[in-house]
């Protein structure tokens, strides 16, 4: 129902064709994240190989020209049939266009030209602008959500290194993906979920899992444990149930370096740390030889996951690290997977360190905040024209509204280039010679040029992460 490329797009383009310059040959259009309405001056490029994968390297059949022709008869629009069946016998049905992007994984500052669009045949400058909308949501959103991860990674890594003697060896599994069930779709769980794999290795969004293993070729990018939900404890007999319910986790799950989350708020989540968990429960989780999470899924938090640690550090022991935070025995650790957002992360973790605790005792799981509180706006994507080329002449195309110049659009064919360590997006006419373009081409006339691995996208998004002086700067 929803394969054929010409259908992927917004109603009015079917009737751009009409509308440009007679004498149009090429038309460029580019990608950009103009700001941010969250305060992130920066994104992680990311989603673009799927989309290409998924639909540009599929050719554009004579019976998707038939169905787009039907639908636009009755839909009120024109269809431009002689121009996707020139697309058809021309080119065998694949899309003559070339797409430029800087590699997946970058971090860039906003502002900057992301991708680049051009169409390859003087007989179809129509088709860039054709893209747009499909193109445009393919990559916004998954950039957005790596983004979101990025800046909650960045977060946990400066609480880390406040708090922590091993940030490099924790950073991977803090922040969890909790979110299939909170978006709009199969295919954004599997695009978010994805995205959040560039920055992170624990999910529970298997679409995520499995569509990084489809499109970036990683057989498996995420991991997650055996753990609970209310109904497997709370089927147990209420609340006089909840102890042998707990004890059922802990012999079908707890192993010798095996870790086991439990939630633990049915009832009383203070009850369920300091009585059964840190007494009647004791015994059975140290002797288990594994790890146990303990859940708090409901109240404040900014506070419970505080309060549940300080409980557990009372009953289950804990040690001063170098740093003079205070880390649980390792049998226990607590994760906070409820209410958590990009702005409430880093107030929880600022608690936890005031009351005195490291953030080696908590990780956190993330839904809805995650994968959905994300749009357009989050990064203010935008994808516009830039240039024709007309009669054999390239003119700048842009647009400058008076009532709002952060609606400005950049003028000409974009190159993205390096200058003394900062990108800067220029005319191309305007590269030096010794300067490299950024944007490589990774598409053209349906063949992908260009394949980036997710092994390879985790190395360029996390090399600051490498940066331990630097970031503790900050911090």
């Amino acid at each position: 129902m929803f394969d054929n490329i010409i259908l992927n797009t917004d109603s009015y383009k079917a009737s751009h064709y009409l509308q440009l310059p007679p004498g149009t040959e090429e038309q460029s259009s580019y990608i950009e994240a103009r700001g941010s309405d969250r305060g992130w001056d920066k994104a992680v490029f990311f989603g673009l190989q799927a989309f290409l994968k998924e639909y540009l390297t599929k050719p554009v059949t004579l019976a998707m020209i038939d169905e787009a022709e039907q639908f636009w008869a009755t839909h009120g629009e024109p269809f431009n049939r002689e121009g996707w069946l020139y697309i058809l016998n021309a080119h065998e049905g694949y899309l003559p266009v070339e797409i430029r992007a800087v590699a997946e994984g970058t971090i860039l500052p906003n502002g900057n030209v992301m991708v680049e669009v051009v169409n390859t045949d003087p007989e179809c400058a129509w088709v860039t602008s054709y893209l747009e909308t499909a193109l445009l949501r393919a990559v916004w959103y998954p950039t957005a959500v790596a983004t979101n991860s990025y800046f909650a990674k960045r977060a946990i890594w400066q609480a880390l290194l406040k708090s922590s003697e091993d940030p490099a060896g924790q950073i991977a599994f803090k922040l969890h993906d909790f979110g299939a069930r909170g978006v709009s779709s199969q295919e954004s769980a599997a695009l978010g979920g994805m995205a959040h794999l560039v920055n992170f290795s624990g999910t529970d969004t298997v679409a995520g899992a499995l569509a990084a293993r489809r499109y970036y070729n990683e057989p498996m990018a995420g991991f997650s444990i055996p753990a609970s939900e209310h109904s497997t404890i709370t089927s147990w007999g209420g609340p006089d149930g909840e102890e042998e319910a707990f004890r059922n986790m802990l012999a079908r799950f707890a192993k010798p370096g095996s870790l086991v989350a439990c939630v633990s708020d049915s009832y009383d989540i203070y009850h369920a740390a300091e009585e059964l968990w840190g007494s009647r429960l004791k015994k059975d989780v140290l002797e288990s030889g594994a790890t146990l999470v303990v859940r708090p899924d409901s109240g404040d938090p900014l506070t419970v996951p505080v309060e549940v640690i300080s409980i557990l550090a009372g009953k289950f022991g804990y040690h001063l690290n170098a740093l003079g935070y205070k880390v649980l025995n390792p049998a226990v650790r607590v994760i906070q997977g409820d209410g958590i957002t990009a702005e409430s992360l880093p107030v929880i973790l600022e608690n936890l360190m005031a009351a005195g605790f490291s953030a080696d005792n908590i990780a956190f799981g993330m839904g809805g905040g995650l994968l959905q509180q994300v749009n357009r706006d989050s990064l203010k994507f935008a994808m516009k024209c830039s240039a024709l080329k007309v009669d054999g002449y390239w003119r700048d195309v842009f647009k400058d509204p008076v009532t709002d110049p952060g609606k400005r659009s950049k003028k000409g064919r974009l190159a993205l280039v390096l200058e003394q360590g900062e990108y800067k997006t220029i005319r191309r006419e305007d590269r030096h010679a010794e300067q490299e373009d950024l944007l490589k081409t990774v598409f053209r006339d349906g063949r992908i040029l260009k394949l980036y691995n997710l092994n390879e996208i985790r190395a360029r998004a996390g090399a600051e992460f490498e940066k331990v002086d630097e970031i503790k700067a900050v911090a």
